[in-house]
């Protein structure tokens, strides 16, 4: 799985160099133009996935992929990046213009939720084509934001917050570009890396009221927006395991360290572990390992 790109991680690439105030502030945000990044010398932005959210105004054609989806914008288009969907920007031609916006989660803290907004949730449509009105309105919303940034207004986080709120309620209100499905290696290589990314932001489980949100082929389908048997067809093709298997792996993974680790008795970790009785969570330990949950932890801590 390729490594997820921190906030200082898209400094030290863009300006190689991370601002000071970045760790002392309790949410971050900052607004780029394109011309300063991309143009004649632009490159194909890796695929991965990024802790942190972006909103970028595109102008100039371009290719977009994320899951098993693609999309290509011929003119302009608003793009939202979260982080838990990987995506891969692929420049078209050598002119591009723009500009974006990178934030944290916590720059929202006691603003809203950002993340419960439908451009930012799993499955959604992340791309809004623009006909030239739009393209208008929406670049004097990013103008007014790099007004604002630059600005000594004691209040100009909340109003850029506002901005940008500004932002997802008019994509909100928009058609997103149509997405064409990607038959390839590829597709099947970014499916998996982000079910496998799905799979481990539920652990580690530090808390025994804790309990997996995702725990069977179909909540990871549905959050992915794909069929089940799709799902599991490029988890094989990748890993040659199974949708299931790689679940049970990983819940037998975190079972044994929370038996170890923990003083947490058997039906607190069958139930955080998303099993609705402590006789299944017995029943599938034994059958992965051919011993008890009770017998695994005395031996394990003898």
């Amino acid at each position: 799985m390729e490594k997820t790109e921190r906030i200082e991680d898209f400094y030290l690439k863009k300006l190689n160099a991370v601002p000071e105030n970045l760790k002392k502030e309790i949410g971050h945000f900052n607004i780029f133009r394109n011309h300063d990044f991309v143009g004649p010398d632009a490159r194909e932005v890796p695929y991965n996935r990024k802790e942190y959210y972006k909103i970028a105004l595109i102008i100039g054609r371009n290719r977009f992929s994320y899951a098993d989806k693609i999309i290509e914008v011929n003119d302009a288009a608003l793009l939202f990046a979260n982080p838990l969907v990987p995506y891969k920007w692929e420049p078209l031609e050598m002119q591009q213009d723009g500009c974006f916006c990178v934030f944290t989660d916590a720059f929202f803290s006691n603003f809203g939720n950002i993340k419960d907004y439908p451009v930012f949730q799993l499955g959604a449509d992340p791309v809004y084509p623009l006909n030239q009105a739009e393209l208008e309105e929406l670049r004097s919303v990013f103008e007014n934001i790099f007004t604002e940034i630059n600005s000594g207004y004691a209040y100009k986080y909340d109003l850029i917050r506002t901005l940008v709120l500004q932002l997802v309620h008019k994509a909100i209100k928009m058609k997103p570009a149509e997405a064409t499905s990607a038959q390839d290696s590829n597709a099947n290589a970014r499916i998996s890396s982000l079910f496998s990314d799905l799979l481990e932001r539920q652990f580690p489980i530090e808390s025994s009221e804790n309990r997996m949100q995702l725990r069977n082929p179909a909540d990871f389908a549905t959050h992915l927006s794909i069929h089940t048997n799709h799902l599991n067809r490029a988890l094989k093709s990748v890993t040659g395991k199974t949708t299931s298997e790689f679940i049970a792996e990983r819940i037998m993974q975190e079972a044994m360290i929370l038996l170890k680790y923990t003083d947490w008795n058997i039906s607190e970790i069958g139930y955080c572990l998303g099993f609705e009785e402590p006789s299944h969570f017995i029943s599938f330990f034994k059958k992965t390992v051919n011993q008890t949950p009770g017998i695994f932890r005395k031996t394990a801590v003898a």
